[in-house]
């Protein structure tokens, strides 16, 4: 099973992230259901593997906070654009959220990459992309509301011929207040 912990973003987010697509050759649009926040990518893992990991993102403890948009950008840089991205503002709640997640996911015995987290959402790869068609793109800046975020998902990825296929695992949400009632 290929797998990823991420933040997944409302549905209203989603579409308006899809007005930036244009009709560029050589770039692949990441459908807007598929929009998402990768807080770890476990890449290729058994299915005996998931019930320790997710007893292990249970013990994932954080506030909910919310996520602001920042700038658009690529990687790895805007003369050779292989994938283009939106930032998010610096934010301490989040980076620490992602720090529990791949602390956990390691004690399960779990390689990560050593890359440090970069929150981004991806969205398009793009394959000889004409830098300048880029750089046009790279100029809007859409306007978007702030995600308030009380979860982060388990999700399995099936690559096909159509594309990666998501699929939520488990939710792992913020524990109630002790003040807030609960439904009974």
């Amino acid at each position: 099973m290929r797998l990823f912990v991420a933040i997944v973003l409302p549905e209203a987010v989603q579409q308006q992230l899809s007005l930036l697509h244009a009709e560029l050759p050589g770039v692949r649009w990441v459908r807007p259901e598929q929009l998402h926040l990768t807080l770890a990518f476990l890449g290729e893992l058994a299915e005996q593997q998931l019930g320790l990991l997710g007893k292990a993102l249970e013990g994932v403890s954080f506030e909910p906070f919310t996520l602001q948009f920042g700038r658009l950008g690529c990687f790895p840089d805007q003369r050779h654009p292989r994938v283009f991205w939106i930032g998010l503002e610096p934010n301490p709640a989040l980076q620490q959220l992602a720090q529990q997640v791949r602390a956990a996911v390691r004690a399960c015995g779990i390689v990560l990459e050593e890359r440090l987290f970069s929150p981004h959402i991806t969205l398009a790869r793009l394959k000889e992309a004409d830098p300048r068609q880029v750089a046009a793109l790279l100029t809007q800046q859409p306007v978007l509301p702030e995600v308030a975020v009380d979860a982060f998902l388990l999700v399995q990825s099936s690559l096909s011929a159509r594309g990666a296929q998501h699929r939520v695992l488990r939710r792992f949400a913020t524990p109630p207040h002790p003040t807030w009632p609960t439904a009974g």
